[in-house]
């Protein structure tokens, strides 16, 4: 053990686990890719962002045209990428008596071909916008981008030669690097078409985010979240099964706790291990459920020994929040993420989360045999009756959450997967639910992830499947070849970040229809 002080925190490096961590670390398949056409990128008001892409030549056509200065073009490579831009270029015309200044626009969907970055005006930070200039002595030339970058289209715009030569593009080409083996995935070759297409844009979109840590998004934030981390694995049991993968993030994790034993929300990798400052309850308490659905996918006691002190810290530390009544203490001195819904009361959902993860952690210690096990039955038993008695509203029929008495689909859906309530009463509370369709919404696929289980579980299976093509199945028809992390039907530009420019539009917690769809066989 080796104490860090940070800036803003005090961390406990277990030099051991980040060591058992780094002998985990995978090895990268990479895949030579080839854009498949020259497009362009027209406005469209009818589609989303209003921009779409038109082929107007294969990209095999690329080398017979020459380009000066103020021409562009975009390439299209058919389908998302991640991975290492190579570009080949020679002069046409008389000797370069200049450089070549070229600026590359990079990018995951047709609006960031067309809308100028310059006219960002998100509060995320605008160098997470992927574009590259590059001046050019001496041609011919291989440019290798020494970026990773997350893409579909790719624009050039030729800034400048010189009025005595042009330039031709030759093999262009991504070098596509990624952990998941597609070779281990068996097909499911399902009978519903479209729940045969969610799947394998699921299973595109999992392999895109796993590269030497399951991150949560290829483009942004590039990170090991542990939220997103606990829904990646799910998925992952049930396609790649590269269980080293999710064992080498939980070591991860445990590896950098606070003075108070508390983990991170994320961490950052490189150029080594550092704990960011963000602490979230419900991704500490993750901790536990990620441990749980690890062990239960791999039977790996070893591990499961080492990490359960880690775990349990985490259900000690949440338990410190609870008031008399063994109600979470709502104040402004804590942040629980749930969702990015506005206005969202986190109290209710949170406890449920904490539910959730007490019964998980009640699994984990009968699995050990170890004393946690009866102090941990008997403050769930506490906690359970007091959410009925302080949560639940009679009159309304649904639970409430904060001091306004908030009725939100995340206080209800999280009710429902902590099994607080007898399955036949889940069932009633999720038909009302969608019913009367409450005004404090879901504003994420993470969100909606949970929606579709808290379904399944309760047990209607035909609606699960109907609200699965209504939202993956609208990101299809939206143009998605990659799932997104942020989707409002009703308000396609939403973003928590104030530009859909910065949104990922291939995200670690969009990835679950996958699972959904082959644990529960749907």
């Amino acid at each position: 053990m080796s104490i860090q002080k940070l800036e803003n925190q005090v961390i406990v490096r277990n030099e051991k686990f980040i060591e058992t961590a780094e002998q985990l670390k995978p090895q990268l398949h990479e895949t030579i890719v080839k854009p498949s056409s020259i497009v362009e990128i027209k406005a469209d008001s009818q589609v989303i962002h209003g921009w779409k892409s038109k082929t107007v030549a294969p990209a095999t056509s690329l080398t017979d045209s020459e380009y000066g200065k103020n021409d562009s073009f975009v390439l299209d490579f058919g389908g998302h990428q991640v991975g290492y831009l190579t570009v080949k270029i020679r002069s046409a015309g008389s000797p370069p008596d200049a450089p070549l200044k070229l600026k590359l626009t990079i990018g995951e969907m047709p609006v960031e071909m067309a809308e100028p970055f310059e006219n960002y005006n998100g509060w995320l930070s605008s160098s997470w916008l992927q574009e590259e200039t590059i001046f050019v002595d001496v041609l011919p030339a291989v440019i290798s981008l020494p970026r990773r970058y997350s893409f579909r289209y790719v624009k050039f715009d030729v800034i400048d030669t010189s009025p005595k030569y042009r330039v031709v593009f030759e093999n262009v080409e991504c070098r596509a690097v990624t952990s998941a083996n597609i070779s281990t995935v068996k097909k499911s070759l399902h009978q519903d078409e479209e729940l045969q297409k969610i799947d394998d844009i699921s299973i595109k979109t999992l392999a895109d985010c796993m590269q030497d840590v399951f991150e949560d998004g290829p483009k942004r934030d590039r990170r090991l979240w542990l939220g997103d981390l606990r829904l990646q694995a799910l998925a992952n049991y049930e396609t790649f099964r590269n269980n080293d993968l999710v064992k080498r993030c939980l070591y991860l994790f445990a590896g950098v706790p606070d003075d108070k034993g508390k983990v991170p929300a994320n961490v950052f990798v490189a150029p080594e291990l550092v704990a960011d400052d963000t602490y979230l309850f419900d991704y500490s308490l993750f901790f536990v459920g990620t441990l749980h659905d690890y062990y239960l996918a791999t039977n790996d006691l070893v591990t499961l020994k080492e990490l359960w002190p880690t775990a349990y810290r985490q259900v000690e530390l949440a338990l410190e929040r609870l008031d008399k009544n063994n109600i979470l203490r709502d104040s402004s001195d804590w942040w629980s993420f749930i969702d990015w819904q506005e206005g969202l009361n986190k109290q209710t959902p949170s406890q449920a989360v904490l539910i959730y993860t007490m019964k998980q952690a009640i699994r984990l210690a009968e699995e050990l045999n170890v004393p946690e096990r009866d102090s941990l039955i008997d403050r769930l038993t506490e906690i359970v009756e007091a959410t009925k008695i302080h949560l639940w509203d009679d009159k309304q029929q649904f639970f409430v959450s904060g001091s306004d008495r908030q009725v939100s689909w995340a206080s209800q859906i999280w009710m429902v997967l902590a099994g607080v309530l007898p399955k036949e009463e889940n069932n009633k509370l999720m038909k009302r639910l969608l019913t009367e369709n409450l005004s404090v919404g879901i504003a994420t696929p993470y969100m909606y992830h949970h929606l579709i289980e808290a379904l399944l579980i309760s047990g209607d299976k035909v609606q699960a499947i109907a609200e699965m093509k209504t939202y993956w199945g609208g990101m299809i028809r939206d143009g998605a070849d990659t799932f997104w992390e942020l989707y409002d039907p009703k308000n396609k530009d939403f973003s928590p970040y104030g530009s859909h420019l910065i949104n990922s539009y291939c995200h670690a917690w969009s990835c679950t229809p996958t699972y959904l769809i082959r644990k529960y066989n749907l």
